[in-house]
């Protein structure tokens, strides 16, 4: 069955416990998205955080720099860049100059900050974020599309600013702007005509929030002039498949207690009951997570499509439940499996398939005469 042409990507964080050695964890991150890119997959968004010890990439510019020099096609954004923490003028340089070295591979997702812990330690407070968010934005759009900007507010100010280089992407580089249950995310991409990344999806109250996300986008949108479109709008939710479902869930045993406890008593998020139960059974039960085989991350999107009404990108975020080997596995059988249901990959191999098998009698009484008639020729032979 054909569901017209999603793409397909992950959701960078990273996750990697403390006890693990973070340069060795980095090196993985790599390797990771080299494979995907050898596996067809179109986008891996690597995320920025500066706290708590369980998110480790700082920078997703100088990240993206390295990973745009070990693969050919995927493309390579920030997923995201906080806002607040980033002169504008600056952050935007660093755009511009990756759009020029990757020739238009790097994506720009844009966002307030993730982490209080983050914004506490450069004083910054997180009733503010979203508000800063939205400042930047206002700059960026047009600094990007090689525009002069003269701005001043309480945390930045630009006098006729403009970039040294013209965008290498036409007519600016892809940008995208990370929502959740809140609407500021919406708001803005709406009012800019940007993308729209939602993170949490999966979770109970993104998942919730998908359709009224969409119409704060429309109307937005509408009232700017610009174009709302759903394929630029991308989902994230965590996936871990196997060949059977108790493969799956015995690969995930390595690690997704670690990456409960994080959101629980460190991120602040829980997503998992805090009773006992098992961490693994109750995310799949919510619907939050993908632990199985490849027919269930196929409902899994179907599911999201009818709840959001259609998307353009379905995101794997990626968590490390599983050891490497397994994790790897469980990309390749996304790729070969479910990544060709809705991207309309196989619709002519099975229109081929099924006119072969129909004329099937046809075709092999065909060759059977073909046989026959070069046995009677040999027999005329020897007899001659």
């Amino acid at each position: 069955m054909s569901y017209g042409n999603l793409k397909f990507g992950i959701f960078l964080a990273p996750f990697h416990p403390v006890r693990e050695n973070p340069t060795a964890a980095l090196e993985r991150d790599m390797e990771l998205i080299e494979y995907l890119d050898q596996l067809g997959y179109d986008y891996a968004w690597i995320g920025e955080h500066h706290s708590a010890g369980f998110e480790i990439i700082a920078s997703p510019e100088l990240f993206i720099a390295a990973a745009a020099q070990r693969t050919k096609h995927i493309k390579l954004g920030t997923g995201v860049s906080s806002l607040p923490y980033h002169h504008p003028l600056m952050l935007a340089d660093r755009i511009m100059q990756l759009d020029h070295m990757t020739r238009g591979r790097v994506a720009f997702g844009v966002g307030p900050g993730a982490l209080p812990s983050d914004a506490y330690m450069m004083g910054i407070n997180p009733v503010e974020q979203r508000d800063m968010m939205l400042e930047a934005i206002e700059v960026l759009v047009p600094l990007l599309r090689g525009e002069t900007v003269t701005r001043k507010t309480s945390w930045f100010e630009l006098n006729e600013a403009r970039l040294q280089l013209e965008p290498y992407t036409k007519p600016m580089v892809e940008m995208a702007v990370a929502s959740q249950v809140s609407p500021a995310g919406a708001r803005a991409a709406g009012t800019f005509g940007l993308g729209l990344l939602s993170i949490g999806a999966t979770s109970t109250g993104g998942y919730n929030a998908l359709a009224t996300n969409w119409e704060i986008f429309e109307r937005k949108a509408k009232e700017h002039n610009q174009v709302a479109d759903r394929s630029k709008w991308s989902l994230v939710g965590p996936v871990h498949i196997a060949e059977t479902r108790e493969q799956a869930f015995d690969n995930v045993r390595h690690g997704i207690n670690d990456w409960v406890r994080y959101f629980q008593e460190v991120a602040a998020l829980p997503v998992a009951p805090q009773d006992g139960a098992d961490p693994a059974e109750a995310l799949v039960e919510c619907g939050m997570a993908v632990i199985g085989t490849p027919d269930d991350a196929i409902a899994q999107i179907e599911r999201l499509q009818e709840q959001s009404g259609g998307f353009g990108s379905f995101l794997q975020m990626a968590h490390n439940w599983a050891d490497w080997q397994q994790t790897r596995k469980s990309y390749e059988l996304f790729a070969r499996y479910v990544a060709p249901c809705f991207q309309s990959a196989n619709g002519n191999r099975a229109a081929s398939y099924d006119w072969t098998s129909k004329n099937h009698e046809r075709f092999m009484t065909a060759v059977g005469t073909a046989i026959t008639k070069e046995i009677e020729k040999d027999e005329k032979e020897k007899q001659a």
